[in-house]
């Protein structure tokens, strides 16, 4: 398919799992792919495979989000697409009796001040071109309870859920469109850390998946193509959830 042909797309967090997945798709559908993440030989890795460029940036320091997007305009003169995707699940959130002040502050910095700050730095740009699709990773946590917290994580993508509602309905007469992806549970590095650390904790996990397994970053990235396009023209504000019916189960498949 070449959906995207000529757009300019910023993927952040694109050196690995998710990020790197719907960096593959989007070139692979004509974008030209900006390739962003602090982690420079992944996210060089990644642009080189895809043809496109790698910048290297914290996205939870406002400076280096504005020249980001400063650059890649001046560079490409536009930008089309951003998927705001950098995020983290460290080890200690946990529950809240057990989840510390800096470890709530740290992981809200980069789950949803980042993706705050990504938004406030490219709708300006957007606004000159009077057209954008902006995609926030936000989470299947946001929408439901767990008795296995990461309270931290959990709170931080319910903030992106809400934030992207926000916007979606405040630009959408300006040709902006602005979606929430929410993922189910993903075959990425962080999932697999999970196994290897708590394999109990894990499959906890999978049992309340209806399709009984996880989802491959590949199907996580192929949604966000759809809400980068033109296919999705008509959908803003929303909550587009890829999770394998886990948001719908009551009780699953034996």
């Amino acid at each position: 398919m070449d959906r995207l042909r000529d757009r300019v797309a910023v993927v952040t967090g694109g050196g690995s799992g998710i990020g790197l997945a719907t960096a593959q798709r989007l070139a692979a559908e004509g974008a030209k792919v900006i390739v962003v993440d602090i982690d420079a030989d992944a996210g060089e890795a990644v642009a080189k495979e895809v043809g496109g460029e790698f910048v290297p940036c914290d996205v939870s320091i406002e400076e280096s989000v504005a020249e980001l997007f400063d650059g890649v305009v001046d560079r490409h003169g536009r930008v089309d697409i951003a998927f705001n995707n950098a995020g983290i699940s460290p080890p200690d959130d946990d529950s809240i009796l057990t989840t510390a002040l800096d470890a709530w502050e740290r992981v809200h910095r980069v789950n949803l001040t980042s993706v705050y700050l990504c938004c406030r730095y490219v709708i300006p740009h957007m606004q000159r071109q009077g057209k954008g699709s902006i995609i926030n990773t936000a989470s299947f946590v946001a929408l439901m309870g767990a008795a296995t917290s990461q309270i931290a994580y959990t709170a931080s993508k319910g903030g992106v859920l809400a934030m992207t509602r926000e916007l979606g309905v405040q630009f959408a007469r300006e040709g902006i469109r602005v979606n929430a992806l929410c993922p189910g549970p993903v075959s990425t590095p962080l999932l697999q850390e999970l196994f290897a650390s708590d394999p109990e904790r894990a499959a906890r996990r999978l049992v309340h998946i209806p399709m009984g397994r996880f989802a491959e970053p590949s199907e996580i990235a192929a949604a966000v193509a759809f809400l980068a396009s033109d296919d999705s023209s008509f959908m803003t504000a929303s909550s587009f959830v890829v999770d394998g019916g886990i948001t719908g189960a009551y009780v699953t498949p034996l």
